[in-house]
């Protein structure tokens, strides 16, 4: 990601994000359904401007009416209210495209199977590929950049909008749906049509971790583990509460959540309680009215934690991380994060489109907003993040 103040260039790019990305329309679906615990702050620390909406709910629904009335597009007529409103976060979607952001929340979704990063020189580099997606079958590997997208150059542009533009959000491209990769690896460019399919994401994988060398000479112990969260959908909370709790008892744990594009706020907050015994985890706004979000009691507060960070870190991602740093549960390590931290609520328009609009902001555990700022790391590392992680681990008492 290429710094947490940016915004993600055109609507298109911005709404295809948003629909993997959101924080909110989760965590207002959640508090309608009791799935979110209520309350209050309960210092003066916590408490938050009332942050409204830079644009009406009716407004826009009064917009969408109008349109649907004239047989037009009440989609397109709440999207020109919502696109002049500066509501960086606002976005319209018809209903197959909550639909597909529905999906993803199940870790469902269409795509190449490609995850990207920026890479040390500042190009778009492929981070990970998915097993058995058209990416996979065409031959990518990690390691390769990504140079052109259907024949435009995109070495430069932020990895969000490249993500974007692979999985065809801004054409909402359907699964057949053909993408033509330019990538480099060493001396070698080649072009490969895929084609965009429907895959299933694994959000968490756990993985044992070798000693760091400068650990070489040390006593013998457990190994440490990785735990890699790529987004919060459903279930995968509970995913790093079990990963922690059969660790061995002496490990330590890193918790990598660069990448992590947000998701559901409810599995951060579980996250949270594999490693809190209760307390907060963020307190937030809707509307003026204030509310919480605390950890179940009986985490691991014990085992060494370290969390690595960078600026695709973003949303429920780094309410998590906020909580842990904030509450001294973890020594953070890498870039400073995206800087989203916004609420969104969704409302049902005329027409059948569904209109998500920005009426709050979240804070850790210490009253810091973290919209527009992100979270610095207590260790700011550029690259040889993970092994600086690692190395801290060990430090702790938590390495191999």
């Amino acid at each position: 990601m290429s710094g947490p103040t940016q915004c993600f260039g055109p609507r298109g790019v911005r709404r295809g994000a948003a629909l993997t990305l959101v924080f909110a329309g989760v965590l207002a679906t959640g508090a309608v359904t009791g799935s979110l615990p209520r309350g209050s702050a309960k210092s003066d620390s916590f408490a938050t401007r009332s942050v409204a909406s830079t644009v009406d709910r009716d407004e826009v629904a009064d917009a969408a009416a109008r349109a649907v009335a004239d047989g037009k597009s009440g989609k397109e007529a709440a999207e020109e209210v919502v696109s002049r409103s500066g509501d960086r976060w606002g976005a319209v979607y018809d209903e197959r495209q909550y639909e597909e952001f529905e999906q993803a929340l199940d870790g469902s979704y269409t795509g190449v199977g490609i995850a990207a990063k920026r890479s040390a020189d500042g190009l778009v580099e492929v981070a990970r590929v998915q097993p058995g997606s058209p990416a996979d079958r065409a031959g990518v590997e990690p390691g390769d950049l990504i140079r052109t997208i259907d024949g435009h150059r995109v070495d430069k542009r932020p990895v969000a909008e490249v993500v974007a533009l692979l999985r065809g959000d801004r054409t909402e491209a359907a699964e057949g749906s053909t993408v033509v990769l330019g990538t480099e690896r060493g001396d070698r460019r080649r072009t490969e049509t895929l084609h965009r399919a429907r895959l299933t994401t694994e959000a968490v994988t756990v993985r044992r971790l070798g000693p760091p060398a400068s650990a070489s000479s040390a006593p013998s112990s457990s190994p440490a583990v990785m735990i890699e969260v790529d987004s919060f959908t459903r279930g995968s909370g509970a995913k790093v509460r079990d990963a922690v709790r059969g660790a061995p008892s002496d490990a330590g744990v890193l918790l990598d959540l660069r990448g992590n594009s947000g998701g559901l706020v409810t599995e951060a907050v579980t996250a949270a309680s594999a490693f809190l015994d209760g307390g907060l985890v963020a307190t937030y706004d809707v509307h003026g009215e204030q509310r919480a979000l605390y950890a179940e009691p009986g985490g691991d507060t014990d085992r060494p934690l370290v969390v690595l960070v960078d600026g695709g870190t973003m949303s429920a991602a780094e309410l998590l991380t906020g909580a842990l740093q904030d509450r001294g549960r973890a020594v953070t390590v890498g870039s400073r994060t995206f800087g989203k931290g916004s609420v969104q609520m969704p409302s049902k328009l005329p027409g059948g489109s569904v209109a998500e609009l920005t009426v709050g902001h979240y804070r850790t555990p210490a009253g810091r907003s973290v919209d527009e700022r992100g979270i610095t790391p207590d260790l700011a590392v550029g690259s040889g993040a993970e092994q600086r992680a690692e190395t801290v681990l060990s430090g702790l008492g938590g390495g191999s």
